[in-house]
């Protein structure tokens, strides 16, 4: 059984929070991705709930959490700080962190911070930040695959895909990833409805505008950032990663020198399944995490 919460927090939004599983079960947060809502993780919540404290957000900007509306609003640090004053309002000491998407964009962030409060991560089809900017300059794939984030940063999207008609974008966001015909007409409307919010597209857009990341376009030479030159630190906790090989977005090239960017990485392939792995594997993904996070 599933509890619904409106959570205030002290980096200034209310956050909607759904938990599952027992109270003294290993804490988990997990972190969904555009365009979505906690609701990314519906098909695992009954395949884990019995062994995991289950903490699924709306994360800044989406679902039934605020939505402010500056690109500011969306920094990275910003978007950590969120998920550490979500576990300081449940009081979790300790807990497991697990992103997709946007979501593991996070997740890596806060894992990269070295917080002593983050005992393992979970990641399903998000890159790693070096992998992925590297890729982006160097991986002429990756790169063309990529274009869309600079499609989603240009002013007035939101209008444009208001114009399109929130039913047309679930079918262009989604078709390509996921089979259409096994989700529901009700599942397809809460995505819509929660879209449809005023601000809504606005502020999951910003989570783009906000991003450091380089996204050059085709076919021209860039120098890569600075940034990706400097030592980079090595995560301390366990990692597993979980990724889904047929996604169109992310390629496989990111699973290149993911077995160094920790002491501790296992990584769990998925064949014939895309970005949407929670979704279209909901099995393969809480055989992959489940035993992991119910680990104290």
């Amino acid at each position: 059984m599933s509890e619904r919460r409106r959570i205030e927090l002290p980096t200034g939004i209310a956050m909607n929070v759904v938990i599952a599983g027992p109270e003294d079960a290993p804490p988990a947060i997990l972190l969904h991705g555009f365009p979505e809502s906690h609701r990314t993780w519906r098909d695992l919540v009954p395949l884990m709930e019995d062994s995991v404290r289950m903490v699924m957000p709306d994360n800044r900007g989406y679902g039934a959490s605020d939505k402010p509306q500056d690109v500011k609003d969306y920094a990275t640090d910003i978007l950590v700080g969120d998920i550490f004053a979500l576990a300081g309002a449940l009081e979790l000491d300790r807990f497991a962190l697990v992103g997709h998407d946007w979501g593991g964009a996070i997740a890596w962030a806060a894992a990269l911070s070295g917080n002593p409060r983050i005992e393992r991560l979970g990641i399903v089809n998000s890159p790693h930040p070096l992998i992925f900017q590297k890729t982006l300059i160097e991986d002429e794939a990756q790169r063309a695959a990529s274009q869309y984030m600079r499609a989603f940063r240009e002013p007035g999207m939101e209008k444009m895909i208001a114009r399109m008609g929130y039913d047309a974008f679930f079918d262009k966001s989604f078709a390509r990833h996921v089979d259409m015909t096994e989700i529901s007409a009700e599942e397809r409307q809460r995505y819509i409805d929660d879209w449809s919010q005023p601000g809504a597209m606005t502020a999951m857009l910003n989570w783009y505008r906000a991003s450091k990341v380089v996204v050059p376009p085709p076919g021209i030479t860039v120098d890569i950032p600075d940034w990706t030159l400097r030592a980079f630190p090595k995560i301390k906790v366990p990692v597993r990663v979980v990724w889904g090989l047929e996604d169109t977005a992310l390629l496989p090239v990111q699973l290149e020198g993911i077995g160094e960017i920790a002491e501790d990485v296992e990584v769990f392939p998925l064949p014939g399944v895309g970005h949407f792995a929670p979704w279209e594997a909901p099995e393969q993904v809480a055989a992959a995490l489940k035993p992991f996070l119910a680990t104290r």
